[in-house]
């Protein structure tokens, strides 16, 4: 089968400091003029200074792949979306398309501000390469997922963020591009948009049509994405099944730290958090641990004032950073109240064997007191365990776990026919 996206030895530079004369007004621009004929006289011909964004970027896509592109800020991530999108030209390599881009890069991007949105969306769909009738069909369905009917005919330039980008995605995913681009401007919509335009991209990938989805969410990466590629400095350090790819990801750039972890003591709050450790049933620290066996994370803190109605917490989370359970030292409203004496304190929180499946699992530990900025402590991320396979009959099978919990249920059969 052929690739539907090939890029060869791809790379972009730039020159810092870069003329940004087109944006400006004609004043503007003379003055620029002079300043830049100064400048240039003080400099004596001074040759600028280049950056490259891309380098020697290669890699293939085969048709209907839905693959992640993931990596720090700065890493190249979006340069590349916008030369597979041809809003900019490569300065080496080549990159081949075999179908139609439909991508959703940033706020706005294809769209004009001074149209309509209906406008926009004849405008989007001819950029497409796409008949009118072709839009005409589909244009009640963008519509629909954009939730922007009321403001159809009203310039695109008077819409939020949210409404310009629902519509943008609406657009992007609903006029059948066979490569649908996503960067991570679905971040600003609502928690429910997101979720609604994740579900589309998902039928988008089971259409069979490919997608290239950035993102710093590594829970959506996983949940869409069968493939992933880790990008570092305008380069691909890693490209290869999602799931792994991410772990590995998460890895370079983790902070925690396994077994057991102190904090600096600052005498100038009411409760601090001093070690968050996680211990084996004999209370020692591990870093690793049998998913069968039980272990426990133990919080050490220190009072010096107790505000009534706090509580101590903890969060486990997956390498997604999913949360996954939570539990505190309270179970009730009367608990809360009793007032805890200054002194040194020692909470210890036990997590059952086959709970959670075979990987690495991160802990945030906080005091809470509700409505009082500033009177609680929060550890995010702060330890981690690497929960082991402990030899289960599944594992003896060679049948791994599917979800982050593996907790046991009852089952029972019967043979009713």
């Amino acid at each position: 089968m052929k690739p539907i996206i090939k890029v060869e030895g791809l790379g972009k530079r730039y020159k810092l400091g870069a003329s940004r004369a087109q944006h400006l007004t004609q004043q503007h621009s003379l003055a620029g003029a002079l300043k830049s004929r100064v400048g240039k006289a003080l400099r004596r011909g001074a040759p600028g200074e280049t950056f490259w964004a891309l380098r020697d970027v290669s890699f293939e896509v085969m048709p209907g792949e839905v693959v992640g592109i993931i990596g720090h800020n700065g890493a190249g991530k979006s340069t590349l979306l916008k030369i597979l999108s041809r809003i900019v030209e490569p300065t080496a390599g080549r990159v081949e398309l075999h179908g139609r881009v439909g991508s959703l890069l940033e706020v706005g991007t294809g769209f004009h501000p001074e149209l309509t949105g209906r406008e926009n969306i004849y405008l989007n769909g001819a950029i497409l390469g796409m008949k009118r009738a072709e839009i005409e069909k589909k244009f009640d369905e963008i519509v629909a997922f954009a939730e922007v009917e009321k403001f159809l005919d009203t310039p695109v330039k008077k819409y939020s963020s949210g409404m310009y980008t629902r519509l943008a995605f609406a657009v992007a995913a609903n006029l059948e591009p066979e490569i649908l681009i996503v960067d991570e401007v679905l971040s600003v919509g609502d928690a429910v948009f997101q979720r609604k335009c994740l579900g589309k991209m998902g039928n988008v990938a089971r259409e069979g049509r490919t997608v290239l989805f950035v993102s710093h969410n590594m829970g959506a990466v996983a949940q869409l994405c069968s493939r992933a590629i880790i990008m570092s400095k305008g380069r691909t350090l890693l490209d290869g099944e999602a799931e792994s790819t991410i772990s590995a990801y998460l890895k370079q750039t983790d902070t925690a730290e396994g077994g057991r972890v102190a904090f600096e003591a600052d005498p100038r709050k009411d409760v601090q958090i001093t070690s968050m450790t996680v211990v084996s049933p004999d209370g020692e620290p591990v870093t690793s641990w049998p998913h069968t066996e039980e272990f426990g994370l133990l919080i050490e803190y220190r009072i010096e004032r107790w505000p009534v109605g706090s509580y101590v917490c903890a969060d486990v989370l997956n390498e997604g950073e999913t949360r996954l359970l939570w539990a505190s030292d309270v179970g009730s409203v009367a608990e809360m109240m009793v007032e805890r004496p200054p002194g040194v304190y020692r909470a210890l929180v036990k997590v059952p064997g086959s709970v959670l499946a075979p990987g690495r699992y991160y802990f945030t530990g906080a005091v809470v007191a509700p409505g009082r900025e500033g009177a609680s402590d929060v550890r995010v991320k702060a330890v981690y365990v690497d929960v082991t396979d402990g030899g289960s009959l599944l594992s003896n099978f060679g049948i791994r776990a599917h979800a982050a919990t593996s907790i046991p249920l009852a089952w029972s059969t019967e043979r009713i026919a």
